[in-house]
C-alpha cells in the first residue's frame, strides 16, 4: 500500500487550492447571501483542465487518475460545496458515465467537449415522488420510429439552468419496473425542454439547483445510452462515481472546519487563556481531526479500486456515508467552537453547517447507506462485475 501522493498530484492540489483562495473565497460570502451561481467559475476550471481531470486524453481530458478527481473535489469544497457539486455532477455523474457506458460516437460527440469544458453535463434521476425509490419515477420514453418521445420532469437537479447535456432516466417499459428503465442523453436546446431554479434552500445557496421538464421531446435513438432496460444499472454505476466525489468533498469540508476552528481557538481568549487550551474545545477539534483522517483513508482507498478497474460500490458507499456524517458533525462542532460568532456569517462556519446537511441526504441518504453496509456484512448483498466497467487508469500507480 502506498499512502504517498505523486508529485503530479501534489502540484494539482496546490493549483486547485490557489484557485480557491483567489477565485472563490474572496466572493463566496456574498454569492451565498445572494443565492448567486457564477458560471464563469466553470470556464476558469476548464482553463485549468479540471473539468475532465480523470478523463483520458484521447477524449479531451487531462488523463490523471481517479484520486486526482478526489483531490479536486476536496479542495473545491474547502471553498464552497456549490463548486464541488458542479464538478461532481459534470464529471462524476455525467462524464464518467459516458466513459463507462457510451459508444464511440457518443463519446466523441458528448464526452470530448465536456472533458475540455466546452460543454457542461448534468444528471437527471430524482423526481418529486422518486428519490431513494428509483423505480417510482414517472418519466417515460416511448419509441416512435427513429426517436423516443420523452415526457416527465426531474427535481433537485444541479446545474439545471446552466448545463448543456443531461443524462436522463425514464421508463421504456413500466411493467418491468426497474428493469424497464432506460438512459438517454438529452440536449438543453431541444424543443420541449425547460428548467426552473429552486429558491429558499437551507444550504449550497450559491449552487444552481432546480427542476427540468420534458414535453414531448424527440430524442434520437442514437442518444440511448447502453441498451433499453439498462438504465437502472447505469444510474447505480453513475452514483458510485458521484458518491466518490461527494465523499471527497466532505473531506475538504472537514478540513475547512478544522482550519477555521484551530485559527479561532488560538485567537479567542476566555478566562485568561486561548479557548484552545480548554479541554472540551480540544475534544471537538480532536474529533474533527479524527474524522478527517478516517474519511481520507476511506475515500482514497475507493479511488485506488477505481484506478485498478475494480468494482467499488461497497467501499464508495462506506466512504460517502462516513465522510458526510463526519463533515456534518465537524461543521456543528465548528459553530460551537466559534460560540455566538459561529451563528453569524461574519465567519464561514455557519455556511459550512448549512452546506453539510445536503450531502447526508443526496446520492443515497445515510439510512440507505446504513442498510447497504449491513447487507454486505450479513452476506445479503454482493456486487458482481458489470458488463461495462469503468476503465482502469493506465498510469504507473494503478495497482491495488
Amino acid at each position: 500500500m502506498d499512502f504517498n501522493f505523486s508529485e503530479e498530484q501534489d502540484m494539482l492540489r496546490s493549483t486547485v487550492r490557489s484557485f480557491v483562495d483567489k477565485e472563490i473565497l474572496p466572493y463566496i460570502a456574498e454569492w451565498d447571501r445572494e443565492g448567486k451561481f457564477d458560471p464563469v467559475i466553470m470556464k476558469r476550471l476548464a482553463d485549468l483542465g479540471l473539468m475532465g481531470v480523470c478523463i483520458p486524453e484521447e477524449y479531451g481530458g487531462s488523463g490523471m487518475d481517479y484520486n486526482s478527481l478526489a483531490i479536486v473535489c476536496e479542495e473545491l469544497e474547502r471553498g464552497d460545496t456549490a463548486f464541488r457539486t458542479a464538478v461532481s455532477v459534470h464529471t462524476g455523474l455525467n462524464s464518467m458515465t459516458l466513459l463507462q457506458w457510451g459508444n464511440e460516437e457518443q463519446k466523441q460527440k458528448y464526452l470530448t467537449p465536456q472533458a475540455k469544458g466546452e460543454k457542461v453535463g448534468a444528471y437527471g434521476l430524482t423526481e418529486p415522488g422518486a428519490g431513494s425509490d428509483v423505480a417510482a419515477i414517472q418519466s417515460t420514453a416511448v419509441k416512435n420510429g427513429d426517436h423516443y418521445i420523452l415526457n416527465g420532469s426531474k427535481s433537485w437537479i444541479s446545474l439545471c439552468d446552466t448545463a448543456d447535456h443531461f443524462l436522463v432516466f425514464a421508463y421504456t417499459d413500466k411493467e418491468k419496473r426497474h428493469k424497464g428503465i432506460s438512459a438517454f442523453i438529452v440536449e438543453r436546446d431541444w424543443e420541449g425542454f425547460a428548467s426552473k431554479a429552486t429558491k429558499g434552500k437551507l444550504g449550497i445557496r450559491s449552487g444552481n439547483t432546480g427542476e427540468i421538464f420534458f414535453d414531448n421531446i424527440k430524442v434520437p435513438k442514437e442518444n440511448l445510452l447502453g441498451e433499453e432496460g439498462e438504465g437502472f444499472k447505469i444510474a447505480m454505476a453513475a452514483l458510485d462515481n458521484g458518491r466518490f466525489t461527494v465523499a471527497a468533498g466532505a473531506v475538504g469540508q472537514i478540513r475547512a472546519c478544522l482550519e477555521a476552528s484551530v485559527k479561532y481557538a488560538n485567537e479567542r481568549e476566555t478566562f485568561g487563556k486561548p479557548i484552545g487550551q480548554h479541554q472540551l474545545v480540544q475534544q471537538m477539534i480532536a474529533k474533527m481531526k479524527a474524522g478527517l483522517e478516517m474519511s481520507s483513508l476511506l475515500v482514497y482507498r475507493a479511488g485506488e479500486l477505481k484506478n485498478a478497474g475494480k468494482r467499488n460500490t461497497e467501499e464508495t458507499s462506506m466512504a460517502k456515508w462516513q465522510a458526510c456524517d463526519f463533515a456534518n458533525k465537524a461543521a456543528d462542532d465548528a459553530v460551537q467552537v466559534h460560540g455566538a460568532y459561529g451563528y453569524s456569517d461574519e465567519y464561514p462556519v455557519e455556511r459550512y453547517l448549512r452546506n453539510s446537511k445536503a450531502p447526508v441526504i443526496y446520492e443515497g441518504t445515510r439510512e440507505v447507506h446504513t442498510i447497504m453496509q449491513a447487507g454486505y456484512a450479513l452476506g445479503y448483498r454482493e456486487d458482481k462485475p458489470l458488463n461495462k466497467m469503468l476503465p482502469a487508469w493506465e498510469g504507473e500507480r494503478a495497482k491495488v
